[in-house]
């Protein structure tokens, strides 16, 4: 049977988010994540998602059972909302393999099942920064063994995105996505930085440096224009890969990720703190 919105009196861990959702919105972030997660997915014994605060609209949880189950068919999905007339508005879209669920960044899911991913889009930029590192490791040890925390932030209609991964270790990588004829400029995605990275887009930090290093790299790869955004982008990440360790494909990474208008980057190197001076390319 379809998971039902809860009737524990205990209140869900969270906090209720505007929202805001449009379909179609989280499409580079799910295209990654089949891409990168649907090896873990296949063999798993129990593929599980949690597309966590989904929002007003169910849309986010249904298209992510369908980007999933392309990779592997055996993918269900659960979505989890901590404001109750949200579950109530999206129960008529259940079906085989997606459910949605009342609860918050503890909720555990029926029959003691681990998801092998969760996905929060959207859900963490009304936290304060400092709060971030206990919801990732609330989440993270949710995780199924192998299992995969997504969470970032988009612009409203999908064209901008950055994401960080993380395993049940940590941290990984932050991707950085975008339609690539709606920019201007790599720094244009500084707005769509998630919460953790957000506010340290400031000189001293390697995110800021990491930008300005990009920027640098597409303007100078102005000449590939003429063959189009995505020649840019290619050279551009190219070269800025000379300074920034990347990551390779098996996280998210390389030259057939790039002609997606994606780059891929190691957590490590732009984790905060660290300082612009220590940061590749920093001056």
């Amino acid at each position: 049977m379809p998971a039902r919105p809860s009737s524990s009196p205990r209140r869900p861990v969270g906090t209720v988010t505007r929202g805001t959702t449009n379909p179609n919105r989280l499409r580079r972030m799910d295209r990654w994540i089949a891409a990168v997660h649907g090896p873990a997915l296949r063999r798993s014994a129990d593929p599980v998602a949690v597309d966590l605060g989904y929002g007003a609209a169910p849309w986010t949880a249904v298209e992510l059972l369908r980007r999933l189950r392309a990779a592997e068919p055996r993918t269900e999905v659960v979505g989890v909302e901590i404001e109750p007339s949200r579950v109530t508005a999206a129960l008529p879209y259940e079906e085989d393999g997606l459910s949605f669920v009342h609860g918050g960044f503890e909720t555990p899911l029926p029959d003691g099942r681990r998801p092998l991913l969760i996905r929060a889009a959207n859900v963490l930029r009304q936290y304060e920064e400092s709060e971030v590192a206990a919801v990732w490791e609330r989440l993270r040890a949710r995780l199924a063994p192998g299992g995969l925390l997504v969470e970032g932030t988009c612009d409203e209609i999908g064209r901008r995105h950055v994401w960080v991964a993380l395993g049940e270790e940590g941290p990984r990588t932050v991707t950085f996505a975008t339609r690539l004829g709606s920019l201007d400029r790599p720094s244009d995605l500084a707005e769509r930085l998630p919460k953790a990275l957000i506010h340290r887009n400031v000189p001293g930090e390697p995110v800021h440096a990491f930008l300005r290093d990009f920027d640098r790299a597409w303007a100078a790869a102005a000449p590939y224009a003429s063959l189009g955004a995505r020649q840019r982008w290619i050279r551009a990440v190219r070269d800025l890969s000379a300074d920034w360790p990347l990551a390779g494909p098996a996280a998210g990474g390389g030259a057939s990720r790039w002609r997606q208008g994606e780059v891929t980057v190691e957590w490590t190197a732009l984790a905060p703190g660290s300082g612009e001076r220590d940061a590749p390319g920093g001056t």
